[in-house]
């Protein structure tokens, strides 16, 4: 029982860790485009954030019983099979916080969970209906709807307010992007804290602590709440850069249509117990705000980047969590060595990490990204701005025809008579 005590105790405090590398992985969700466009001071943004994503903790259980109680089979689960989900998880967010990406924590998690139960006890622990359509079919579908609503949006705010001032019309949308990245701080507090709730409460489950079936309790979700808004206001300002600035260009009308399009998202599929990724639910606005508006290009290097981390999260964290799963259920030594392996990779990066630094002082300073084909192609076959015309035309004709050479002083005056 001491062991298990103990053990139980290291897969608790590893789930908080997770938690706290989900906060500010996923910071750039909420508050990226609200730090882009100006809306708000960096430091503000996140700490804004901290607290609404602390709130949001509080406000369902339901994703937290999709991962306690759904996705895989209480029974024959042992704790080690947590922790070693866990350290999969930990390990894919904080290389793609290293690089930039952002990608799924949720997914992270579910395919740490998925691969280490698979070693565990096999194929047969996984509930592969629940996968499909709570994790596969949303995590397909919710970039795709959030990003054309975000489209439609941005286009439809274009029109209403195309007569008015600029001024006006920018200071309203400055406004109204802080109330939207307040909502999707909220809604990324009632999905993705849930989740770790869920990771612990299964963890109490497999330990004995709790009977299967039941709900996270309080301590668990007031540490779960806590936890998520430390790290979200530390700020993963790698991927806020990538977020607010390496995807497109945004204005105010852009940025407070992609969040109010995304939050919408992130709510609905709360209350409907979908294990959702907010990560990809918000980059998928980002993007059809982006297309949004009239001229407006989205940076198809960075989302094609993107794309590529999406796709390799559920098997790379599963990888990490199947071999972790199987030094940790050697017995102890096992288990002390997955978590001395953890902290030093831990350790590792973030070492690697400060060679440049990426903070609240520099999150918007980018580099412009080359032309792709795409954009060059669109650019030689588009009619010039009005007025341009001549203005082109006039520079090749003093470019072809010579100036008069200014006559020489010295030279004699010409004769006036014949």
């Amino acid at each position: 029982m001491e062991h298990i005590t103990l053990l139980l105790t290291i897969v608790v405090v590893t789930a908080l860790v997770f938690d706290f590398t989900n906060g500010f992985h996923d910071t750039a969700n909420a508050m990226a485009t609200t730090i882009s466009t100006g809306a708000l001071k960096p430091k503000t943004a996140v700490a804004m954030s901290a607290v609404l994503n602390l709130v949001g903790a509080f406000l369902s259980v339901e994703v937290a019983k999709t991962i306690s109680k759904g996705l895989v089979n209480e029974e024959g689960i042992q704790p080690e099979v947590i922790l070693a989900a866990l350290v999969g998880a930990i390990l894919w967010n904080l290389l793609t916080w290293l690089v930039g990406l952002p990608s799924s924590s949720s997914h992270a998690l579910m395919g740490g969970l998925i691969g280490a139960t698979i070693a565990s006890i096999g194929v047969s622990g996984v509930n592969g209906g629940v996968v499909v359509t709570k994790v596969l079919i949303p995590a397909l579908a919710a970039p795709l709807v959030a990003g054309l609503a975000a489209m439609l949006a941005a286009r439809l705010t274009y029109r209403l307010d195309r007569n008015a001032g600029k001024k006006t019309t920018e200071k309203g949308y400055r406004a109204g992007q802080i109330a939207s990245a307040g909502l999707v701080s909220l809604a990324h507090g009632t999905n993705d804290a849930q989740k770790t709730m869920g990771i612990i409460t299964l963890a109490l489950v497999a330990g004995g602590v709790l009977v299967p079936g039941s709900n996270p309790p309080v301590w668990v979700i007031v540490s779960a709440g806590v936890a998520i808004a430390l790290g979200t206001y530390l700020g993963g300002w790698r991927i806020i850069r990538t977020m607010g600035k390496g995807l497109t260009d945004l204005q105010p009308q852009q940025g407070f249509a992609a969040q109010t399009s995304a939050a919408t998202v992130i709510l609905a599929s709360s209350s409907l117990g979908f294990s959702l990724s907010t990560t990809h639910s918000c980059s998928g606005a980002v993007m059809g705000a982006g297309l949004g508006r009239k001229g407006g290009v989205v940076r198809w290097s960075t989302a094609t980047r993107m794309f590529v981390a999406w796709g390799l999260t559920l098997p790379a964290a599963g990888l990490v969590g199947a071999g972790a799963e199987y030094v940790a259920r050697q017995g102890d030594w096992g288990v002390y060595t997955v978590a001395a392996f953890l902290v030093a990779s831990c350790v590792a990066i973030w070492l690697v990490s400060r060679r440049q630094v990426v903070d609240h002082t520099n999150v918007n300073d980018v580099e412009t990204e080359p032309a792709g084909v795409v954009t060059t192609a669109i650019a030689a076959v588009a009619p010039p701005p009005p007025g341009s015309v001549a203005a082109v035309a006039d520079e090749e004709l003093k470019t072809t025809i010579p100036s008069p050479a200014p006559a020489d002083p010295a030279a004699p005056a010409a004769s006036a008579t014949v």
